[in-house]
């Protein structure tokens, strides 16, 4: 099976529609996959959701299909830095479910090991518990959370061979694991391809099992979201 695709375009070729239900990793600007989230704005589908940490910033990362109106929801546990979410969601235009970090991991890891549904003390006594089943477990409440089954799980990473071993680098790895094992297609984009058999079996972090659809997009330009500076002082 080859799983390696020429461009971002191509490897999501017969998989994108309205109301698709996406799984994205990405924290920040890092570890995004910047290249599929481009090609699906020009792809022009609308009434999409994402379950993502967050939309990236204005212009950058979910945030250039918000500019667009293609999302209908996020479900994100960071919302800060980018106004264009800010603004639609105030508006009225933006469905958002917000859910903790720890938590929505936790909902993608186990939509990728086909659990329905957990229980966890987080959120309890708060908004977030509003409308969802509580029990208790030796004296103590916890709130039912549902599994993320995700249509397109959409992933960067920093290495991959052939067969869709993954190697993610430092902070980039974030949620792009638990997002890659959520979706029924998992598509990756990569700064390069590596021989099969070349990477450390004890170094992978996703194993090909899990990735449908490879694409290498480098070159990359390493965005951050704030640059903070002094002055330096003279001698």
């Amino acid at each position: 099976m080859n799983k390696l695709y020429p461009n971002a375009k191509t490897a999501l070729e017969g998989l994108l529609k309205d109301d698709l239900l996406i799984a994205c990793g990405g924290f920040g600007l890092s570890g995004v996959p910047e290249r599929l989230l481009e090609a699906i704005c020009e792809s022009g589908v609308k009434g999409l959701t994402f379950a993502s940490n967050n939309a990236g910033v204005d212009g950058e990362g979910i945030g250039k299909l918000l500019r667009t109106h293609q999302v209908k929801k996020m479900i994100s546990s960071y919302v800060g830095e980018n106004k264009e979410f800010e603004r639609q969601y105030l508006s009225g235009e933006l469905e958002v479910e917000f859910s903790p970090q720890g938590t929505l991991a936790e909902r993608m890891r186990a939509g990728g090991a086909g659990i329905p549904g957990f229980y966890t003390k987080t959120g309890v006594g708060t908004l977030i518990a509003e409308g969802k089943e509580a029990k208790t477990f030796d004296g103590e409440e916890y709130i039912l959370e549902r599994g993320i089954f995700a249509d397109l799980s959409l992933v960067k990473a920093w290495k991959a061979d052939a067969t869709g071993n993954v190697v993610f680098r430092k902070t980039a790895r974030n949620f792009n694991v638990p997002a890659a094992t959520c979706g029924k297609i998992c598509l990756v984009e990569v700064e390069e391809v590596v021989e099969t058999g070349s990477l450390d079996p004890d170094s992978i972090h996703l194993p090909g099992i899990y990735v449908q659809r490879i694409i290498v997009g480098a070159p990359y330009e390493k965005k951050i979201e704030f640059r903070t500076t002094r002055q330096r002082e003279t001698a």
